[in-house]
């Protein structure tokens, strides 16, 4: 099965189901229950991209995506399919691949600033209310306006602090700050640095130009956020896609509807995208959904229920591929109908009774022509992918690390001057100040006393001295009455 630039073969019936390229960034779905087949869905989708030049950001939810480098054959399942698909030039190969790791231990660090994540996403990972979230934004302008830059987790705390020390002052220009939203914002911090999360933020911050790479055989680089650790925490996993989203949305340029994509993006889980999710970030997600692929970026949404996402994002995607879903209770009726209307009928196909039937690893499809049409959708099986399915052993992944294009440049950590050390230098000269105005007060009370004593002093001696004069005064009176002596 060889891949035509023209085309992404992904799929086979009678005939072969491909995407257009040019069409591949208007975005796209795979749902289904769990264990009918999705990853391998992804991963074929992943190859047919990087074989035609278009790099490729996904997330290793599951820890089974890392054969990706690797050519196939191994798998008695994969050499079934192919044969039973009639592919006679069908060829196993590994792919150009980089892993990534929030915690760096499985791929290259990834980093953003708290700056460059924002008080919105930031809101969402800390699960703050709206008052507190009021606060964050805050905290934000008046580090803005000190020229204060928010790099890593303390540089945030100790913005934090010093606006709750410095509330009263502050309260004038930028409005309440209440100690109760600063505690809780500080707790969430806390609780996010539990998580891991201070490893994420700092520099060197992630380079998106990094992602978009093509290897000297002209594939497109195939980029594994390796996920298993990061979903223990699914608000910091879904908030770190969006945030990639939204710099990708605000980075690249303009570029209409290219040939090809620039980068797709696949989204695993993206259920925990909008679980919770508060109006404001479901409409700025529908806004980069929809305004994102022109910028030659397409995004596909991996989840089990199609109702799992909005009607505003669903009805973006335009190439979908739907694996089977069960329909034992009300709410999973009710999906398989929702699913089943969401395609263009096809003669003869009863689409809500076929998605309860499908075997593993086939799928209902409908792409879009080259009209941007959907197709009436197909019953299908999914091709097979080239790579290795047997993940990674730990040194076969270490050995691509170091072989990869950026091996050094994300590894050390870099911790510039920011809002940490220029407040702890703030705090340093505040406390000089303070002490040396109380060694003058000090001295001064010192001096005072000094003179005060001296004053006293004198004044006792002149009292005695008067004293001792009266007295005489007095005496040698009674006396000269008593010897009655007038001169």
């Amino acid at each position: 099965m060889k891949t035509e630039t023209s085309r992404l073969v992904i799929a086979k019936a009678k005939t072969e189901i491909a995407i257009i390229p040019k069409m591949a960034n208007r975005h796209g779905l795979i749902a289904g229950a769990t264990g009918t087949g999705k990853t391998v869905t992804l991963r074929t989708l992943a190859e047919q991209f990087s074989l035609i030049g278009v790099p490729v950001f996904l997330a290793d939810v599951k820890g089974d995506l890392s054969g990706l480098p690797l050519p196939g054959g191994e798998n008695a399942k994969v050499n079934e399919r192919i044969e039973k698909l009639g592919f006679t030039d069908f060829s196993f190969e590994g792919f150009p691949v980089m892993f990534w790791d929030v915690f760096g231990r499985q791929g290259h660090p990834v980093r953003t600033t708290v700056s460059e994540m924002g008080p919105l996403l930031l809101s969402r990972i800390l699960m703050l209310n709206d008052i507190q979230s009021s606060v964050l934004t805050l905290v934000f302008k008046v580090a803005d306006d000190n020229g204060l830059l928010l790099l890593d987790l303390k540089d945030l705390r100790s913005m934090l602090q010093y606006a709750g020390e410095q509330a009263s002052v502050l309260k004038k220009e930028y409005g309440n700050i209440s100690a109760a939203s600063i505690g809780a914002i500080q707790r969430g911090l806390l609780n996010l640095e539990e998580q891991g999360g201070e490893q994420f933020f700092g520099e060197p911050a992630l380079d998106l130009n990094d992602l978009m790479q093509t290897d000297i055989n002209g594939k497109g680089y195939i980029n594994i956020l390796v996920s298993d650790q990061l979903m223990q925490s699914p608000k910091l996993y879904a908030t770190f896609l969006l945030w990639m989203l939204a710099e990708l949305f605000e980075e690249l340029p303009e570029v209409g509807d290219p040939e090809k994509p620039r980068l797709v993006f696949f989204f695993d889980e993206a259920h925990l995208l909008f679980d919770d999710a508060p109006k404001a970030l479901i409409e700025k997600i529908e806004q980069v959904v929809r305004l994102i692929r022109s910028k030659g970026v397409g995004i596909y949404f991996i989840t089990q229920n199609p109702l799992d996402l909005p009607d505003a994002v669903l009805g973006q995607l335009g190439n979908r591929v739907q694996h089977a879903l069960r329909a034992f209770t009300p709410r999973d009726q009710k999906a398989v109908k929702a699913a089943a209307e969401t395609f263009r009928a096809s003669p003869g196909l009863n689409v809500s009774q076929v998605i309860t039937e499908l075997e593993v690893g086939e799928a209902l499809v409908s792409v879009l022509d080259h009209k941007g049409a959907p197709t009436p959708v197909e019953r299908v099986y999914i091709c097979p992918p080239h790579s290795r399915l047997t993940p990674l052993s730990s040194a076969e992944r270490e050995g691509i690390i170091r072989q990869s294009l950026i091996y050094g440049h994300y590894e050390k950590a870099v911790d510039r001057e920011s809002a940490y050390e220029l407040l702890k230098v703030k705090a340093e000269q505040r406390e000089q100040e303070v002490q040396a105005t109380a060694a003058q007060k000090k001295e001064a009370k010192a001096g005072r006393s000094q003179t005060d004593n001296l004053l006293a002093a004198a004044a006792k001696s002149a009292a005695h001295a008067i004293g001792s004069q009266i007295g005489r005064q007095i005496i040698r009176g009674v006396l000269g009455s008593i010897f009655g002596g007038k001169r």
